[in-house]
């Protein structure tokens, strides 16, 4: 029992390391002062989401990392609930905001999935942006930047070993 709770403790702690790393990449200044994401909540979620995104497609595929994806998932959806509650939405319109927010997500995840699986990556990420994690008042070449950023991360990703992930860092060699 007690090596039961050590176990689950220690995944909390991993899931929490993983997560905390994704939120430091959505605090990056670039991302929001030349990259064209707004600095409101809307594209601070986007910003997140993406990254979440990100994580995700690295750990697809391996069996050993999808239940640690899951979780940060988990986190992910636990951390906006928190925020919205902060922000002063009353509890009883929590859940309607959440069912929102998770549909949000899943459109992105669905639509930056299949940008990524188009031989014109670039080009579909760039379509797939506009109108999700930027607004009009964005600018014009914004698009194309995120797009870059959003492919050199998914490769800084998919270069950090399955092992590092189990113990909870995500080191992209800044």
């Amino acid at each position: 029992m007690l090596k039961r709770w050590r176990i689950a403790r220690q995944n909390r702690v991993v899931v929490e390391r993983l997560y905390q790393s994704l939120v430091a990449l959505t605090r990056q200044p670039k991302l929001y002062e030349g990259l064209g994401i707004a600095d409101t909540f809307s594209g601070r979620f986007e910003a997140l989401a993406l990254h979440v995104f990100l994580f995700l497609r690295r750990c697809r595929g391996e069996a050993a990392l999808e239940p640690v994806a899951q979780d940060v998932v988990d986190r992910f959806t636990a951390d906006v609930d928190s925020t919205i509650r902060e922000l002063g939405v009353g509890d009883q319109s929590v859940p309607k905001r959440m069912r929102k927010l998770a549909g949000v997500f899943l459109e992105r995840v669905r639509i930056y999935d299949a940008a990524f699986d188009q031989e014109a990556q670039h080009e579909a990420l760039k379509t797939a942006l506009i109108g999700r994690a930027l607004d009009d008042a964005a600018p014009d070449d914004a698009a194309a930047q995120l797009a870059t950023y959003m492919l050199t991360m998914s490769g800084r990703l998919g270069a950090v070993s399955a092992g590092d992930i189990l113990a909870g860092s995500l080191d992209l060699g800044d």
